[in-house]
């Protein structure tokens, strides 16, 4: 069997269980190891602050000092949201469905910030970082048993949310900088309207949406036998099929986040998309029911939304 198909299989499994979420964090962590702070993983966290930022500094109001931040999809490291804090936000709020963090997870994802900055590699990825933010740091790596994951987000100026995206209890014009990496993807259609409608809301007049999304079939990761399209073959009923509620996959193609965005009169100041390979594209029969889209449009692979 396929590598890809076993994956699947196996979460397909997982999400008819109870507390699905705490075996799959098993699964991930000790089979196919989807929770290691590997080098790839930590990299393209950075390179998603150091996006954000410049898109940030290109089209935001207000001064980091003075900004605030919403972040959806904590995940399993706080990267995005330390760069946040290094770069001076005066409150960053992260949300996700399940509370993913544990104080030795934040404790590594700090020290590897801070060996960045010792290395003098963070300044690849942050313009400024405040002297203050960084001593903050410092101060919570050297004495990582003695703070819980609440204190240390306390000191990151970090609220870690639990909370429904589609119904956020903060009041209008709230945030200078909305941002989400790798998630847009792993969210139905009607779920993702509503979220961009609160977004919608919550977000300044003179604020700055920008989302990364990854447009692949993220069993491509695991497996190397298939491309990264190969879900695009499958119907509506049999991806469904294949498709679970722990990772799910919306296949969503780069003109249907547009078309989301115009409906919900979402404007979109810039767009930065990565082409994707049209000859892998072309080894894949696409199912009608994707849509009628030219091969250019199927085959973008990731993209960033900037409004």
């Amino acid at each position: 069997m396929a590598k890809w198909w076993m994956k699947a299989v196996v979460q397909k499994a997982i999400s008819f269980l109870p507390q699905r979420e705490r075996v799959n964090f098993w699964f991930q962590r000790y089979v196919t190891r989807g929770v290691d702070l590997t080098d790839e993983h930590f990299g393209y966290k950075l390179d998603a602050a150091r996006d954000h930022l410049a898109y940030y500094r290109k089209y935001g109001a207000a001064p980091p000092a003075q900004a605030t931040a919403l972040e959806l999809g904590t995940g399993w490291y706080p990267i995005v949201p330390t760069l946040l804090f290094l770069a001076g936000f005066s409150r960053i709020v992260s949300l996700d469905i399940r509370n993913w963090l544990s104080r030795d997870r934040q404790h590594l994802a700090l020290t590897r910030i801070l060996d960045y900055h010792d290395r003098g590699l963070l300044a690849d990825y942050l313009e400024r970082v405040e002297p203050g933010r960084l001593a903050v740091l410092r101060q919570i790596v050297a004495s990582p048993d003695r703070l819980t994951v609440a204190e240390v987000n306390d000191r990151l100026h970090l609220e870690a949310r639990i909370m429904d995206a589609t119904r956020l209890d903060f009041p209008d014009d709230s945030f200078d900088l909305i941002c989400s990496n790798n998630t847009f993807e792993h969210i139905y259609p009607d779920v993702l309207r509503n979220i961009l409608r609160e977004f919608r809301r919550v977000v300044k007049p003179d604020g700055v949406m920008s989302h990364f999304i990854d447009l692949s079939d993220h069993f491509a990761h695991l497996d190397p036998d298939i491309t990264i399209y190969n879900f695009l073959q499958f119907s509506r009923e049999n991806w469904a099929l294949v498709d679970n509620d722990i990772q799910p996959q919306n296949r969503l193609r780069w003109p249907d986040y547009r078309r989301m965005y115009a409906e919900l009169d979402i404007p979109v100041r810039e767009e930065a998309v990565r082409p994707g390979d049209l000859s892998a594209l072309a080894t894949v029969n696409v199912h009608p029911d994707i849509g009628n889209y030219s091969p250019e449009q199927l085959a973008i692979s990731h993209g960033y939304l900037v409004s």
